[in-house]
């Protein structure tokens, strides 16, 4: 009766625990990735329910806000700043894959400053002849979620993604 591993099956069993590893950590790394997104969507559209009640008690006009701050104390009048009354914390305004924008500004998000000021039925962007209910409000300071494709979006119908798709008109 065997009482221990040989050094060569010990070799073999590190191995082959490397090579499941090797394959384990990306897919690990893809599924972080993609839950890191789908907790950002979730909080933009927790900022969509704020955004609904802002405009609930201002007649349906977006708030005149401009697209950011370059730090906490660059000024009031920003998305964090006017929705903070509607929201349950600062929190909600961190993206949950950025590290860096929401500690500097706070804010992981840009607002669309070319809907600010405006009633909701008036908002435009680019000549769109469809879909005008996808313009987007709110989006990722950058693109947190992976690739080029990683940016999640809060639209003008309030609804949340990371699919831009809209048409112009090309006369």
């Amino acid at each position: 009766m065997r009482r221990g591993f040989t050094v060569t099956e010990l070799v073999v069993v590190v191995g082959i625990m490397i090579a499941l590893a090797g394959v384990g950590l990306p897919i690990f790394s893809g599924m972080k990735s993609t839950a890191q997104s789908a907790k950002c969507i979730t909080k933009l559209r927790g900022l969509g329910t704020a955004l609904e009640s802002y405009l609930a008690e201002n007649g349906n006009f977006f708030p005149r806000i401009k697209m950011g701050r370059k730090s906490r104390s660059g000024g009031n009048n920003v998305l964090e700043e006017v929705l903070s009354p509607y929201v349950d914390g600062p929190e909600v305004f961190q993206c949950p894959a950025d590290h860096e924008d929401y500690r500097k500004t706070g804010s992981s998000y840009f607002w669309n400053h070319r809907a600010s000021g405006l009633k909701r039925t008036r908002v435009l962007m680019m000549g769109m002849s469809r879909g005008s209910s996808k313009i987007p409000l709110i989006h990722d300071k950058e693109a947190y979620h992976g690739d080029e494709d990683g940016t999640n979006f809060l639209f003008l119908d309030l609804s949340a993604g990371k699919d831009l798709d809209f048409d112009v008109k090309t006369e």
